[in-house]
């Protein structure tokens, strides 16, 4: 589980301070904290809410050091993806930003991080945190117009030396798989093209499907899936993160479906009998039919974002890079994560050697303005393309530099070098 210490390498003292303390039984003693910490409403108070958030962001940050160890290629937390945590702020359900700290952690080896957000709401916190940096870059298909968080504008691209590193998708009501995909594939395919992370944090918000509760787009789990199908195809090290969704029947068939994606494994489409067979009816069937809601996403809106977010990639430098540095320490013992690894799997994995026994335990309106046209070339994107993973600078992961680090999160400043930017 993450510590306090460990949520503090984002997030501000006083705030972490507030979540460990803080209890129903407690809270009317602390009513000004709680406004000033946005602990309410969206956001209540309940028990064990300091532990939740050890659980879910130990798991991200945990996932993190695996794929700098490369003990791992891919690692799934669905319990995280809390994007709109704020360094001192709790927002939409999110109260620590796993993601934001599992980034950072990724930045001690990896030069680049590519953030990938496909909930339906923009992943305003990540935005905020890497707005002006080049080691991270951010993506958000979302919903915009009178909708949470009100964030995410096309023209919102980030500043200073992160300019053209925030990728904003602002989409309107009822978009279906087809049209999702007509955006998703050439911009990401651009994204890889330019930029070439070494990692991707891919967060998989489930209510962007058709039929959620809070959400209004129209996409199936297949539809769904295929964004992260295709980006595990680009070969390079994956943590996968949770997020929102508010049908669960439909978040569990979304994440289990898309962790055999992952796996590539093909599941049955009538759903096992199992305790909550109920909660699935009346079909009990792996996947859903979207429904046949308008789709006011026009031809002219997506051609207009697609070719101008193809256009502002042109305007990055092509894979930015860092200069060499003195990796700072873990934040976990990859010692002790090891021991969590699956003991179903391959017979526990390199970790379980020494530790093998037998047991009967069961395993429990356009926002745009005309863009000029693009390359033809440049949008013949849909097949995704295998990337050099040579690192120019060897083993960069160096911190943000100084400046940067002020505006969104000062407790990194000791752990990294201030350092220059240096652009191949």
């Amino acid at each position: 589980m993450a510590s306090a210490e460990d949520m503090t390498q984002f997030h501000s003292d006083e705030y972490i301070e507030f979540l460990r303390l803080i209890t129903p039984d407690n809270q009317h003693e602390h009513m000004r904290q709680l406004k000033r910490f946005n602990v309410a409403e969206d956001c209540p108070v309940f028990d064990g809410l300091f532990n939740f958030t050890q659980i879910y962001t130990g798991g991200s940050v945990g996932g993190a050091v695996r794929l700098n160890h490369k003990v791992s290629d891919t690692v799934v937390n669905w319990a995280g993806g809390l994007h709109h945590a704020k360094k001192s702020e709790a927002s939409g359900f999110c109260y620590v930003n796993d993601i934001v700290l599992a980034i950072l952690e990724l930045l001690k080896v990896h030069s680049r991080i590519l953030y990938l957000d496909i909930d339906i709401h923009h992943g305003d916190g990540v935005e905020e945190a890497f707005y002006t940096t080049d080691r991270v870059m951010t993506v958000s298909f979302h919903k915009f117009g009178e909708y949470f968080p009100g964030t995410g504008h096309l023209q919102d691209i980030g500043q200073h030396r992160g300019k053209y590193y925030s990728v904003n998708v602002p989409l309107k009501d009822g978009i279906d798989d087809e049209a999702y995909e007509y955006l998703f594939k050439p911009i990401m395919n651009k994204v890889m093209e330019m930029y070439q992370p070494e990692a991707i944090v891919f967060q998989s918000g489930a209510d962007s499907l058709s039929g959620d509760r809070l959400g209004c787009f129209n996409l199936s789990i297949r539809g769904h899936a295929e964004c992260l199908k295709f980006m595990q195809s680009f070969d390079i090290p994956l943590l996968v993160l949770g997020g929102g969704g508010y049908t669960i029947r439909n978040v569990a068939r979304c994440w289990v479906y898309e962790t055999g994606c992952l796996l590539k494994r093909e599941l049955d489409e009538i759903l096992p009998p199992n305790d909550y067979s109920e909660y699935f009816g009346p079909t009990n069937t792996l996947h859903i039919t979207p429904s046949n809601m308008e789709n006011q996403n026009t031809r002219d809106y997506l051609d207009g974002i697609r070719n101008r977010l193809l256009e502002n990639l042109t305007k990055i430098p092509f894979r930015p890079s860092v200069p060499y540095h003195q990796v700072p320490q873990d934040s976990y013992k990859l010692n002790d994560i090891a021991e969590d690894e699956d003991p179903d799997v391959a017979g526990g994995g390199i970790f379980m050697e020494e530790k093998r026994v037998d047991h009967n335990a069961e395993l429990q309106a356009n926002d745009f303005e005309s863009s000029q046209g693009v390359n033809k070339a440049q949008e013949q994107m849909f097949r995704p393309q295998k990337l050099e993973t040579r690192r120019d600078s060897g083993n960069a992961g160096e911190e943000l530099n100084k400046s940067k680090m002020e505006v969104n999160f000062s407790k990194t400043d000791s752990m990294y070098p201030n350092v220059e930017h240096d652009a191949t």
